[in-house]
């Protein structure tokens, strides 16, 4: 049903559709003009700043300096003989030992100007022939410097002509837990010669411990969730400042794949690690205690008046030695080394795999079930 509206109304009602439609043409105007233009340009600065985050400064800081190692290692087999053949010559055929080439890859960083790379043993401790690939596109070949499989740290040497980017290790505060860890390198070789893969996590833990693996120790581990994969080993994890806590070495995974347990060895321990390489070309363990020791068993134990078989037993002492200067006396129970528990000579082993002749060690011993603490320092290797 139609409605008329009085004359008054319907002539107020277009005067006020006339005035929305000035008001909207005007506003359309204020919308397209330089104000508004000016207003849009400064939104778009503030989220363009907004985008570039510490993680971003960091990832750009360092990137120049991560390089893909390619290395080529030859490894021999024993070729087995073949019945089949037997027969058909009618004489036995010996095994032969036949040599074979193997390529890899890892990652790396440069740790100097001058060219020194890092990188795990794992990748290019045993390496016949080791090329570097750079984000620019450039390769160089490298020359092994030294390795320590110990600790699973490699130094390499390329000859630039020009002063080459470099990270500088985190040597304030080490890793901290919950801060921002950033992984860099190459995982599974796809980007060859190319900017690095970045990663982001945090530190989720440090100071992780793992039994020694292969003659490899794995102490003081830095734990990351940034997804590390086949290929970033060697390269760095660091920190939002761009500086380096740890240099990416292994992860644990039932697939193969990344699932958030990556683990770096500490910065602090590749530094020192790298200096020696550096210097003599390899890290020298070789200290002296005088000491023998073997762990106990059950009897032993309770000889000894020990609620259980934990410690090691101290056999023999040799004369003007380190262990007897600490004062250290046979039948003593070696208990700790630096307040860490020890049972066997492995553990003694991972203990002291940071000790160079010169340092100072705690020892906790039991004697005459009494509990003592000794300072022990070791000396030169005899």
């Amino acid at each position: 049903m139609s409605r008329i509206l009085p004359a008054g109304r319907s002539i107020l009602l277009l005067a006020l559709l006339v005035a929305g439609c000035r008001q909207t043409a005007h506003s359309q105007q204020a919308a397209d003009g330089p104000l508004a233009q000016a207003a849009l340009v400064q939104a778009e600065g503030e989220v363009t700043s907004s985008r570039r985050t510490a993680v971003t400064r960091a990832v750009e800081a360092a990137s120049p300096a991560v390089v893909s190692v390619n290395v080529i290692e030859v490894r021999e087999y024993v070729r087995r003989s073949n019945p089949i053949e037997e027969m058909f010559y009618g004489r036995r055929i010996p095994d032969q030992v036949v040599q074979q080439e193997v390529q890899g890859l890892g990652s790396g960083f440069l740790v100097s100007p001058d060219g020194y790379i890092v990188t795990n043993d794992h990748v290019a401790g045993n390496a016949a022939k080791i090329t570097i690939a750079f984000p620019d596109g450039s390769l160089m070949p490298a020359t092994l410097v030294g390795t320590d499989p110990e600790t699973d740290i490699t130094l390499l040497k390329v000859e630039p002509e020009r002063p080459l980017p470099f990270l500088a290790f985190e040597s304030d505060d080490g890793a901290i837990v919950g801060e921002w860890a950033i992984a860099l390198g190459n995982p599974f070789g796809l980007f060859e010669a190319a900017e690095p893969t970045v990663t982001v996590g945090v530190v989720s833990a440090v100071g992780r411990d793992f039994p020694a693996q292969q003659g490899r120790t794995f102490r003081d581990m830095i734990q990351t969730d940034a997804a590390i994969n086949s290929g970033n080993s060697g390269g760095p994890l660091v920190n939002a400042l761009g500086r380096v806590i740890g240099m990416n070495t292994f992860i644990f995974s039932q697939s193969g794949g990344s699932v958030g347990l990556g683990f770096a060895v500490p910065a602090w321990r590749v530094e020192q690690v790298v200096a020696e390489l550096r210097e003599t070309g390899a890290v020298d363990r070789s200290s002296y205690t005088g000491l023998r020791v073997r762990a106990i068993n059950e009897r032993t134990a309770q000889l000894l008046g020990m609620p259980g078989a934990r410690g090691l037993i101290v056999i023999s002492i040799d004369s003007d030695s380190p262990a007897e200067r600490a004062g250290l006396e046979p039948r003593d129970l070696i208990v700790s080394i630096g307040g860490e528990t020890v049972q066997t000579n492995e553990d003694v082993r991972q203990q002291l795999v940071d000790n160079r002749a010169g340092d100072t060690v705690r020892l906790g011993i039991v004697r005459g079930g009494q509990p003592r603490e000794l300072r022990l320092t070791l000396a030169s290797g005899r």
